[in-house]
């Protein structure tokens, strides 16, 4: 079989799919390939179905299928699928990272040790401990925050209309009931029709003053000119996101513009380890895949 790499993973990947049949990086082989992997940049619609009448199998590199049209690979008999629990661990880090960096105020801190400033009694930080932590969004990688929180000491509370309930964390009847109970609150949600511009001006004005909003999930899940003005307001204490509008964000977007945010470029899946770990997972449906077919 043929199989095309349409995005950058695991600079091993190649080598390790070799044995199912020949690799390529070049899209202009698209009209040649059986197997298409793909991550969040390459849109698989009826445009690029239309160049790759070879095309069996489609698989993504993370969670969600945002990217993937579903039914017109339904309708041309090629199986799409991605790989949820591969990047759990890498993004919940991330995710974790934000919630400890913004309070205890370490970019601060860098910075203004960099420019020669010593601001010892300036730099007040607060603690994780006893906070509450809200999940909008329960899945697997918010399950792993879930009990990183719990490892500092946070309560941990969620809302998902998808579950009955959670192992780590108290679910609420509402996302309004359960922002107005949280010190921060972490995005971890699929982009849908339901979720989309989720986070908007109705929904912050529930929020609990002075809370944190960690976003590892979809951009487009936040109204960006809401947020802007909840965060110049005071209202929101600060935004750490790690997903845009588009990657990269435009240069007119209110968030880049908005006081106390902090940016990471789309990072959450790339750590060493869990690129490897989409690779043991496409390796994992190829050989069922070519099982499939002998």
């Amino acid at each position: 079989m043929k199989i095309l790499i349409a995005e950058a993973f695991d600079a091993h990947l190649p080598g390790r799919l070799a044995a199912f049949g020949e690799v390529s990086r070049d899209m202009a082989t698209l009209g040649e390939a059986e197997v298409l992997l793909v991550r969040s940049k390459v849109q698989v619609d009826g445009d690029l179905l239309a160049q790759a009448p070879r095309l069996k199998l489609v698989m993504r590199g993370g969670v969600g299928m945002d990217n993937i049209d579903a039914k017109a690979c339904e309708a041309r008999g090629i199986r799409a699928l991605n790989t949820p629990q591969a990047s759990k661990i890498a993004v919940a880090e991330l995710a974790m990272a934000f919630m400890v960096a913004i309070p205890a105020r370490l970019i601060e801190a860098h910075l203004s040790m960099k420019e020669g400033k010593f601001l010892k009694k300036d730099l007040v930080r607060t603690e994780l401990y006893g906070k509450t932590l809200g999940l909008v969004g329960a899945g697997n990688i918010a399950t792993e925050v879930a009990r990183r929180a719990q490892a500092f000491g946070m309560e941990v509370l969620a809302y998902d209309p998808h579950l009955s309930e959670h192992p780590m964390a108290r679910l609420m009847p509402s996302l309004e009931d359960l922002v107005a109970q949280c010190d921060f609150l972490s995005l971890h949600l699929p982009l849908t029709a339901s979720t989309r511009r989720i986070i908007n001006a109705q929904v912050i004005d529930r929020m609990k003053p002075g809370i944190i909003l960690i976003n590892t999930g979809r951009g487009k899940c936040v109204v960006e000119e809401d947020l802007a003005e909840a965060l110049r307001s005071g209202k929101v204490r600060a935004y750490g996101t790690d997903v845009f509008q588009s990657d990269p964000p435009p240069a007119d977007s209110p968030i880049l513009a908005a006081p106390h945010v902090y940016l990471s470029p789309h990072i959450g899946a790339n750590s060493e380890e869990n690129l490897t770990r989409i690779g043991d997972a496409f390796l994992e449906i190829l050989e069922e895949y070519a099982a499939r077919k002998s």
